[in-house]
Parts: C-alpha cells; structure tokens; sequence
C-alpha cells in the first residue's frame, strides 16, 4: 500500500496576502493553507497528501460538499474505485494548497503517532487512482513481479533526498500524460502490461496491445534479446487520441520510451545506453529537457515544472522527471529517481 497519511511535524507557518482567516505551513516540502492559528511550527499533524481519497466517516464529512467522488464500477460490478473524499491541489487566495492537515486526535486510539508514522491504513486511506482511459482490455493477470512498476515519488516527500545528492548531475525528461506501458521478452514470452495487469496480448481491442502490434514491437524485442543475450522490457507513456482526453492533439497514439529494463539483471539500463536502446529498437524516447547539476530545493524544482509542452506549445506540461545519467540506488528511495508537478497542469485539469 503507498503511504498517503504520516505524521509530520509542522516547519513553517506564513501569512497570505490579503488574507485574514487562512494561513500557509509547511509539512515536508508541502505549502498546505489552513485556518489561522490552527497549527504552529512544532506542531505534529496528520498529513494526507494529493490523490488521498478518505473514508466516508464522520471526522471528514465537511470535505463531502468540495471532494465527495462516487465510487467507480464497471460493468460486471466490480468496484474499481471506491467512493470517498478525495484531496487535491487547489488555490485559496492566491495561494496553491496540496495535501489537508488533521491534529492527531484524528487516529484511531492506540495508532503510532511518532514523526514519519504511517498511520494510512489505520485511517482507511486509499489512493485516488480511476482507470485511466486507453488502458482498457482483457487481462491475463496482475503485472508481474520480475518487473518493476511505473510510479515516481514526488519530490515533496524527498527534502533530505535532495540535501544528500546536491552536486550530482541529473537529466530531465517530460512528464507525459498519457497510460503507463510495459512491453517484455523473457524466456521466450511476450506480454504487454498497462499500470496494474498483464494484458491478453489477442484482444485486438486493447489500445495497449494495437500499439504494440502497429510497433511490431513483439518482432523488435525479441530481435534485440537474441543479439544482446538478455532479454529487455521498455517501459513509456501512450499518448494520443482517446487516451487521457488527448491533451496534446495528436492524430495518432504514440508510444515515448523512458526506461529500458534489463529483465535478466533487474536492472535498469544507465541513460547513454537506454537512448541507444531505444534506437536501436526504433522508437522514440520521451522529450529529453537538458541537463541540470543539483543545487535546488523542493520550491525551485516545482518552478521548474512549470512550463508548456515540448510536444504542444498550447498545454501546460504535466511536470518533469529527474534521473542521474547514471543508475543509483538510494538507502531511502529506491531508485534515484523523482518527479515535480507542474501545478498550473494540476489546477486546469483537477488532478
């Protein structure tokens, strides 16, 4: 289960211009706006960060009128996503809130309520997460465990990620809005996978798998395997039309690659060697942003998110991501690698 609710010791509280009953603090690197007075620096809260969908109990029926979400559920009855009170970024006076603070006496009796606790089971947490359109189609199963999902951490959770790698140099990739692809060879299988499942690679009426049949990808992996030695998974964003309202315009869905995966190591191929990968197998990478060395907080890398879209200038882009040029593993993090979120993407499209 992703952790959605901690305990977090207030750091900063500050005035809004022109505003007398609300306030901003922060909690990790989170500009949250509250009622004036309500938490101090010191103070330890709950915090319950975007795309949080809380529990319809009593403690947070005042969100009902601005975040009640129905639930989600298809065709057979099956609940895909579960009624409740979904938290997300908003502007409040001029100023852009992310996440909703409770005091502790919000936890169940008994709860962990130490700093960094994660108390999102014990509140009946879940993550705001509908199906995202273009994904749709028959599933053989879950998405397999020899692969690593696609899911980066946002960088306001990483503060001390950050101090710990200032000086590293980073390259910078778009963050796409589209559905999460997986496509492998291993063992002489074949599969295609969307966020969650391994799809039937015969139902012709998946979006994911007529991408994958219109790249002839099945023909490239295994080409590519059998010259190399070891088999592969590339993993990027389909875009384009009926897939997440087709933001950027396009005529045609498109597949943009940002990772290759090394399926017989477990391991991800170091930037150099995925762009020639992905090459090599003749598809296109996500649009690539340049370079930066890490000198930045949590607030200067959200600024740089901001901005329009290398693949339309007309659309906000929806944020970056930060790898190394070189693979690393992080003590605390996994993989070395993070996103920013543009906010202006979040506020015009109610992410």
């Amino acid at each position: 289960m992703r952790t959605l609710a901690t305990v977090q010791t207030v750091t900063t509280a500050e005035p809004i211009p022109g505003a007398d009953a609300i306030e901003k603090i922060r909690v990790l690197g989170w500009w949250v706006v509250v009622k004036k007075g309500e938490f101090q620096p010191g103070d330890r809260v709950v915090y319950c960060e975007i795309d949080s969908l809380l529990p319809e109990v009593p403690d947070f029926e005042f969100l009902r009128a601005s975040s009640y979400k129905p639930a989600i559920v298809d065709g057979t009855g099956t609940v895909l996503q579960h009624a409740g009170f979904r938290i997300k970024t908003v502007r409040l006076r001029g100023q852009v809130s992310q996440g909703i603070c409770f005091p502790l006496s919000v936890l169940p009796t008994g709860t962990p309520n130490g700093e960094g606790a994660d108390v999102t089971e014990a509140l009946g947490v879940r993550k705001w997460e509908p199906p995202q359109t273009g994904s749709a189609g028959r599933s053989k199963g879950n998405f397999p465990g020899f692969l690593p999902k696609t899911d980066e951490t946002r960088v306001q959770v990483l503060e001390k990620t950050l101090a710990r790698y200032q000086g590293v140099e980073f390259f910078l990739t778009e963050k796409l809005d589209g559905t999460s692809f997986t496509a492998f060879v291993r063992a002489g299988e074949f599969g295609v996978c969307s966020r969650n499942l391994l799809l039937d690679t015969t139902d012709d009426t998946a979006t994911l798998v007529r991408v994958a049949k219109a790249l002839d990808l099945e023909e490239r992996l295994r080409a590519f395997a059998a010259a190399r030695g070891h088999d592969i998974a590339v993993q990027g964003e389909v875009i384009g039309p009926g897939v997440q309202q087709n933001k950027y315009g396009l005529k045609e869905l498109a597949l943009k690659v940002f990772n290759v995966f090394d399926v017989s190591t477990y391991r991800y191929l170091d930037r150099s060697d995925m762009l020639t990968a992905v090459a090599e197998l003749g598809l296109e990478p996500v649009p690539a942003l340049g370079t930066l060395v890490l000198d930045h907080g949590v607030d200067e890398l959200v600024a740089l998110s901001e901005g329009t879209s290398a693949l339309n200038p007309k659309v906000q882009r929806e944020g970056i991501v930060l790898r190394p040029l070189k693979e690393v593993q992080d003590g605390y993090l996994g993989r070395l690698s993070f996103k920013a979120i543009n906010p202006k993407f979040l506020l015009k499209y109610d992410e």
